[in-house]
């Protein structure tokens, strides 16, 4: 059994969907976690005046009753409220006003080449559907993924850990305790004198009309060893993750565990040896390959590492091309954040979070979540492992 995440909507349309298949029946929603995740997506120093106009909240259209799954397709809403200011130039229907086309295409932006493709006059007919407001219905239902993985006794967290040239210490020792603050942070940073020093990064870059970009973290706790598979390249499940956040919109690198450290390190210093004892089963001193090992979880906690690029829309626009006269000219300049590092942390866990569900639910299948918790806990017996 598959799991499939589909959304539809445009930044500035009526609303924004998503569709998710192949959840067991019977599984517990919290209504308020999936309401709670949207509104993280929303937060972060840096954010522009589009979030103060949302307020984003899940409604539920098909799928769910009394607070439990049924087994059959998920629906849920997440309406824009800033479509009212939009309706002449984003109805679904044809209407009467005279309506400016928009041929200003940002650089770093799916502008100029989505017309292209798509053999369209209109900038906005791409941009509205490319911009990063359709997360929302991807958090939306990465945020139900969470609820059966938490069925299942996983956790998946993120935090931030660079916005620009300021790094947070690296922390190899985190538990899931250690999230529980995470979101009091402005920039949603665990460690207090980096949260401060990015503050004020994004001050004076913004003074200075430039948009920052960053990096962030997410880690996925109590996984069980065997997720994923090593016999196919579609089936290894750090193709998937990377995948899964490389289709977040600006990321644009990603890395499992140290990544890229390792390249530079020999073999000695690369790999984490294997021990054995009673109490424990196996287990490892270190975590360098961030719990996937042949394309599969190894039982140490998921670490995923992903790069930001600063934002493409300035409030001091770079120079662009007129698409319909092919003069010279400043790229549009639309309502923009200066920096989405922090939500795109929350928009990380969500597709975590997707792409580990899906991976549970093609390992243990089952029609009900009774099912699926008694092939996990028949799996865990067999190979033995201990938490």
């Amino acid at each position: 059994m598959a799991l499939q995440l589909t959304t539809s909507g445009e930044s500035h349309g009526p609303g924004l969907t998503c569709i998710l298949e192949g959840l067991p029946a019977g599984l517990t929603v919290d209504r308020d976690a999936l309401d709670r995740d949207l509104a993280r997506r929303q937060l972060g120093y840096g954010r522009g005046g589009r979030m103060k106009i949302e307020r984003d909240r899940v409604q539920v259209t098909g799928g769910i009753r009394h607070g439990r799954t049924l087994g059959g397709p998920i629906a849920l809403q997440v309406a824009n409220r800033d479509f009212a200011n939009w309706e002449e130039r984003m109805n679904p229907w044809p209407v009467d006003a005279e309506l400016p086309e928009v041929h200003l295409p940002r650089p770093g932006h799916a502008d100029l080449v989505g017309t292209q493709k798509y053999g369209l006059r209109d900038v906005r007919d791409v941009l509205e559907r490319a911009s990063a407001r359709e997360t929302a219905a991807r958090v939306a239902g990465g945020a139900v993924a969470k609820q059966l993985l938490r069925a299942l006794g996983v956790q998946v967290f993120s935090h931030v850990i660079q916005i620009t040239s300021v790094r947070a210490p690296r922390r190899d020792d985190l538990t899931p305790e250690d999230f529980q603050g995470v979101d009091e942070s402005p920039v949603r940073c665990l460690d207090p004198q980096a949260s401060a020093a990015m503050v004020a990064e994004i001050d004076m870059l913004r003074r200075a009309n430039e948009s920052l970009g960053g990096a962030f973290e997410v880690r996925a706790f109590g996984l069980v060893p065997g997720l994923g598979s090593h016999v196919s390249w579609r089936e290894r499940l750090d193709g998937l993750l990377g995948q899964a956040i490389l289709s977040i919109q600006a990321i644009k690198a990603v890395s499992l565990g140290d990544g890229l450290e390792v390249a530079g390190l020999p073999g000695s210093q690369a790999h984490d040896e294997i021990f054995y004892d009673e109490r424990r089963g196996y287990w490892r001193e270190t975590n360098r390959a961030g719990g996937v090992e042949g394309g599969m979880t190894n039982g140490a906690p998921l670490v995923i590492r992903a790069a930001m690029k600063p934002l493409p829309t300035l409030t001091k626009p770079l120079r662009s091309v007129d698409i319909a006269t092919h003069e010279p000219a400043e790229a549009l300049r639309e309502r923009t954040d200066s920096c989405t590092v922090p939500a795109a942390g929350v928009v990380g866990e969500a597709m975590v979070a997707f792409v580990l569900a899906d991976a549970y639910r093609r390992k243990f299948g089952g029609d009900h979540i009774d099912d699926v918790i008694a092939a996990l806990r028949a799996y865990q017996e067999r190979i033995g492992w201990r938490r």
